[in-house]
């Protein structure tokens, strides 16, 4: 036993914990610390034991940002000590392979284990040999809002998938911010178009709560820095929910402070706030800290505009659905439905499934790792993202997305820094957010067009041009790089309707105007590829010879 497994959390689990004897036993995985759903919700505690694991193996298979790490942990550990202050029996273990290797002998030592199903694919073929050895038996997630069946009979005809068809029939079925006659409130299902609104910095943006650490939580942060130093980021205590009550106090915080503004400024974007009114909630709802069906319950019930109401309902009950029905029929697009237009290749588990309908294959730059390309936008984004391992979903999108895929970088390969970039990623959310939406690598499967946009939307919607050394009008690299994407690709694009403009705008461009597209694209692919920041007047000069 190491000294952080002869530690503060193990003496108050040791001191709170109740007679195992006659248990019936729980595996319980890190994405349902909740006792709100499933057996824990409606079964007497006393009556219930629960095997928890950690697993360095995991922890180490990728190099996670340790704030990541840090958040897994502590509220596994608080979970832990606050069953067994309910009455049930806990059995945690730190495991020194895989899961599946860990948990075999722990069933066979209960007379077998139930589990909900794990919301990641990742771990569930990990227990599969526990399954198929009959030791585990996997019961439905209580925590998602939505069944296979109606995800598939929303989805009529053809090879493509549509979140807003899923949307209005979950939204019909459920109730959810509907009138009485079968209408939506309001008179539509989204509001997506209002809400776009650029802040200016007024209403004030919303205050990041702080938490105060105990004994378990400082552990934790401990045992992250020492046992993964290698890992990028840092523990940051103060912005780190673990208990249930803290993890309560973020959500009333949401609710007072941010989603009274969140609809009209959710595509906003500022170096003045990296939250503006985003809840900053994901992470907690994938472990299940915070119940889905909850938080959309509370919010469909707030005093506040119906355009908030909406705008978070649809992140909850059709974005963050409807990504998970996808990955779920795919194996995270391991298999593809016939007649979708992909160009995937299928590389092994491991590595993951490899789609890319455009053929883009470039590494991604240093600059995501935090060398300075030069570009305002890229560089707060990313210095957000490693700081805080935090971003909302537009700079994700019209940044980090755009930008590599206007520079041909492999999806795959945006799509795993992703994953081990931020909090709330894991497999089953960012593999069809990145590697559908984010690059349109899998085609027009789920998108109808790819999300890429010059420097003008950037400008539009954010202040981060005004402390550019570029100028969005005339010397940004994103609009030419904007162009020459369209160019290169022509054959893949030109017949979408949804970018018959762009494509016309392109035809009136002048033949110089293209090549110098095309030659700012290979200039900066060539100078972000080597880590070197950007320069206006360097980048023209190379151009215009």
């Amino acid at each position: 036993m190491t000294r952080h497994e002869r530690s503060t959390f193990t003496g108050e689990l040791t001191r709170r914990n109740n007679d195992p004897e006659n248990r019936r036993w729980l595996f319980v995985p890190y994405d349902q610390l909740s006792d709100a759903i499933g057996p824990l919700s409606t079964e007497d505690p006393k009556e219930l034991g629960i095997v928890l694991l950690e697993s360095p193996r995991k922890a180490a298979r990728r190099p996670y940002h340790k704030q990541k790490l840090a958040l897994v942990l502590a509220n596994l550990r608080h979970f832990a000590l606050e069953q067994a202050e309910r009455g049930v029996a806990v059995d945690h273990r730190v495991a020194p392979g895989s899961y599946g290797e860990a948990l075999l002998p722990i069933a066979k030592e209960k007379g077998g284990l139930q589990c909900m199903r794990p919301a990641e694919l990742e771990l569930r073929q990990d227990l599969g040999a526990v399954v198929q050895a009959g030791l585990l038996e996997l019961l439905p997630h209580g925590g998602w809002l939505t069944t296979r069946e109606q995800f598939e009979v929303s989805q009529k005809g053809g090879p493509t998938w549509r979140m807003d068809a899923f949307y209005r029939h979950v939204r019909r079925e459920g109730g959810w911010l509907m009138q009485d006659d079968g209408k939506p409130l309001g008179g539509k299902f989204s509001f997506d178009a209002e809400n776009r609104e650029a802040w200016k910095g007024d209403p004030p943006a919303a205050s990041l709560p702080e938490f105060s650490s105990d004994a378990v939580t400082e552990e934790v942060a401990e045992l992250v820095t020492d046992r993964f130093a290698e890992h990028p980021g840092e523990v940051h205590l103060a912005s780190l929910p673990a208990s249930r009550r803290q993890a309560s106090a973020l959500w009333s915080w949401a609710k007072r402070e941010c989603l009274p503004r969140f609809g009209p400024y959710e595509d906003a974007m500022s170096t003045r706030s990296r939250t503006l009114f985003h809840t900053r909630v994901s992470a907690l709802v994938h472990l299940h800290r915070l119940v889905p069906r909850k938080l959309v319950e509370e919010v469909c019930a707030l005093d506040i505009e119906l355009r908030s109401k909406e705008g978070f309902v649809r992140q909850m009950l059709g974005w963050r659905e409807f990504m998970r029905h996808v990955h779920e029929q795919t194996d995270g697009f391991r298999r593809m439905p016939e007649g979708a237009s992909h160009g995937a290749r299928t590389a092994g588990d491991e590595a993951g499934a490899s789609p890319s309908h455009l053929g883009a294959h470039e590494s991604l730059p240093p600059a995501y790792w935090g060398k300075p390309s030069g570009m305002a936008c890229l560089d707060e984004v990313v210095r957000s993202v490693w700081e805080e391992a935090y971003s909302h979903h537009i700079t994700r999108l019209m940044v980090l997305a755009n930008i590599a895929t206007l520079l041909d970088v492999s999806p795959r390969e945006l799509t795993d820094w992703f994953w081990v970039a931020y909090t709330d990623a894991y497999d089953w959310v960012v593999e069809p957010n990145v590697l559908a939406m984010g690059t349109y690598g899998v085609g027009p499967l789920l998108t109808t067009k790819p999300y890429i946009s010059g420097a003008a939307y950037i400008d539009r919607m954010s202040d981060y041009c005004k402390g550019c050394v570029f100028d969005p009008r005339k010397s940004c690299p994103i609009t030419p790089l904007y162009w020459s994407f369209l160019q290169r690709h022509r054959d893949r694009l030109e017949e979408n309707p949804r970018l018959r403009m762009p494509y016309a705008t392109l035809g009136k461009r002048s033949e110089t105007k293209r090549r110098h597209d095309l030659r700012v694209f290979e200039y900066v692919r060539e100078r972000l590829g080597s880590g070197e920041r950007l320069s206006p007047g360097e980048m023209e000069e190379a151009v215009s010879q």
